[in-house]
Parts: structure tokens; sequence; C-alpha cells
């Protein structure tokens, strides 16, 4: 294990996969470094890249200096970036992917291209206000306690199907991840905005943005407006894929667009 500083001090825990240009992995909701999941990605996608795949702050073996704001998640990517040589790609999932395009339009140069799969922001207004009922649902259950509860709504309100999760509650790793409930707060805050289209317009990284076929149909609104928004965007859809996609897939399509100079 290895250990950075963000700027407000936190300490960030992150291991290093493989060899060639830095990647910084960031993970979505309930997700952590060791999760199996993204342990499988990130040694994937070592086969093309040297992959910095991080704990976000609260999660993992990282600190969680409060009170959480989005800026200091944006520094803590940041950090991870110093740390992996002052550039590097951005490859973000699902809320991580939030956070990649936020970073991006905060660091510039420090961000070589850019890589969203599923961003899930709100795709409209009722999309949004639906998000926010489901949200005021999850606090109530988090303040109550009842985190397998909360990780349990907070993933079929997002469209995992209800079948998935139930598989995930058998896995050794699901106590871990309902520990975590508490940092849904912090995901329900990235998730709750419409995509910033205005400021995406004056985005100049190269970016790729990846929706998986069988993804809900809210993200492939959203990938449709940033596709549009960003300038030169490049777009994949990953046939067969949904929310949860198969690295192996993922990889050609990730290699193609940010190994090609």
């Amino acid at each position: 294990m290895n250990t950075t500083q963000s700027k407000d001090g936190t300490t960030l825990a992150y291991d290093v996969y493989g060899n060639g240009p830095a990647l910084i992995f960031i993970t979505g909701a309930t997700c952590f470094r060791s999760f199996e999941p993204v342990l499988y990605d990130a040694q994937i996608f070592a086969e093309q890249f040297t992959v910095y795949n991080y704990d976000r702050r609260g999660r993992g073996d990282s600190g969680n200096t409060l009170p959480y704001a989005i800026e200091r998640e944006l520094e803590d990517i940041e950090a991870m970036i110093d740390a992996a040589g002052g550039t590097a790609y951005l490859y973000g999932h699902s809320s991580g992917a939030i956070l990649a395009l936020e970073a991006t339009l905060k660091l510039g140069e420090k961000v070589n291209k850019l890589v969203m799969y599923d961003p899930s922001y709100a795709n409209n207004e009722v999309d949004q206000n639906e998000f926010n009922e489901l949200s005021q649902r999850l606090y109530k259950l988090l303040d109550s306690g009842k985190n397998d509860e909360a990780i349990s709504l907070f993933l079929e309100g997002i469209g995992i199907p209800k079948e998935v999760v139930a598989g995930m509650q058998q896995s050794p790793q699901w106590a871990t991840m309902a520990a975590l409930a508490p940092t849904l707060v912090y995901d329900i805050t990235l998730a709750s905005d419409l995509p910033p289209i205005e400021r995406a317009c004056r985005l100049t990284t190269p970016a790729l943005i990846i929706v998986g076929e069988d993804s809900p149909a809210s993200l492939h609104e959203v990938a449709s407006q940033l596709r549009e928004a960003i300038p030169d965007a490049q777009y994949s859809q990953l046939t067969g894929q949904d929310h949860m996609a198969n690295p192996e897939v993922l990889l050609p399509v990730l290699s193609g667009i940010l190994l090609n100079q």
C-alpha cells in the first residue's frame, strides 16, 4: 500500500499496477480499491497502463476529513496525479466519472485525456426530482444506522437489477460495502446535478464518453448530452455491457483512444 496526502491533509491510500502511461482510476459509489470488481478492473487495465487504484476519501484505508465538499475530492485527484508524476489519464466510472470530468475542467494540462464510463448525472429535471426523493429515503435509513438497506436501496435506485444486488449481498465483501454506506452521501451530492453542459462546452482536453449498451436509459441520455456539449468528444457504446462493464471488453476501447497519439 502507498499513501499520499491531499491538500487538506487527508491521507489517500493507493496501489499501483502495471507499466505504461499513468491512469488514475476513479471509482463510483460503494467501491474501494480492494473490492473484487475494482481490483479486477485495475489488474486488467494494468496490461496497458500504470494504474493508480486509490481509495476515495472515507473508504478503505483513506482518511475522511470533514466537512465533505466536492472540491476536496478534486484536490484528492490532483494529489493522485502528482503522485503519478504530474500528469495522467483519468478514467472515471459512474459518480467517479463525474469527478473525472470536474477534475479535468479544473486541472487543465495535468490531465492528458479523460475517459468517462456511464457518468451518473441526473438526465433531466424529472429524473433529478426522483433522485432527490430517493436521497431523502437514503438519508433516513443512514440516520437510523440501516446501512444494508441503504446500500440496497441506492443500488436498485440507480438501475442495478434486484437479482444482481441479491448476488452482491452474498459476497464476503458486502459487509465492507455496508460499512461504507455513509459515503453514499458524497455520491448523492455528485449525482444530484444535471450535466454541466455550459462548462463542458469549454473543455479542451481530449475526452471519450463510454456507455454500456444495457446501462439504464437515463445514463444513455446523459452520455448523449455530454457528447454534444464537449468539443470533439469521442463516443463508444459497449455492446452487451451494462453499468458494470467487463474490463476485458473495455480495455481495447481505452487503449485504442488513450494510446493513439
